[in-house]
């Protein structure tokens, strides 16, 4: 009986230190987009992206009130390949994922901060929504959230 309990609080255990494959699948999927919007190669993270992907930002405005800004996405992408210089560097430093999924729907939320031309700009949260498309995850929603502030678990 004691060795049958040493085996179920050891099987208990595995799943803290073990990540589902799926789980893996939609975290590779960011690091991709990611990989593609620090090298400026938006064919790459276009690879990562739906058609029809919905892109908005959740901030403060000056007076310190909420906004919700939606963007357009293909401008988005023009600023990543030809709207900024090419000296400009730009690093988002994803310091957590915690991901979700359902069947054909993830979720990953991931805490970063923004670096540019390798100073402090910003820091927030990405929430990812994606679908899986037939045996391809895809983005299908990008809310972030973007504050100065409160970010001392981050910067450096």
């Amino acid at each position: 009986m004691k060795k049958l309990l040493h085996f179920v609080m050891l099987l208990s255990a595995f799943p803290i230190f073990a990540q589902p494959e799926v789980e893996q699948e939609v975290e590779g999927v960011i690091k991709t987009f990611f990989e593609g919007f620090h090298k400026a190669d938006t064919l790459l993270m276009k690879q990562t992206m739906a058609d029809e992907l919905v892109f908005q930002t959740a901030s403060k405005n000056k007076e310190g009130k909420d906004v919700l800004k939606t963007d357009d996405v293909s401008g988005f992408i023009k600023a990543i390949g030809s709207g900024r210089p090419v000296t400009e560097k730009w690093e988002e430093r994803i310091h957590t994922y915690t991901i979700k999924v359902d069947g054909n729907m993830a979720n990953a939320w991931t805490e970063y901060e923004f670096w540019l031309d390798g100073k402090f700009s910003h820091c927030g949260v990405n929430s990812f929504q994606l679908f899986h498309d037939n045996g391809t995850w895809k983005i299908i929603y990008l809310i972030d959230t973007r504050r100065r502030f409160s970010c001392d678990a981050y910067t450096e």
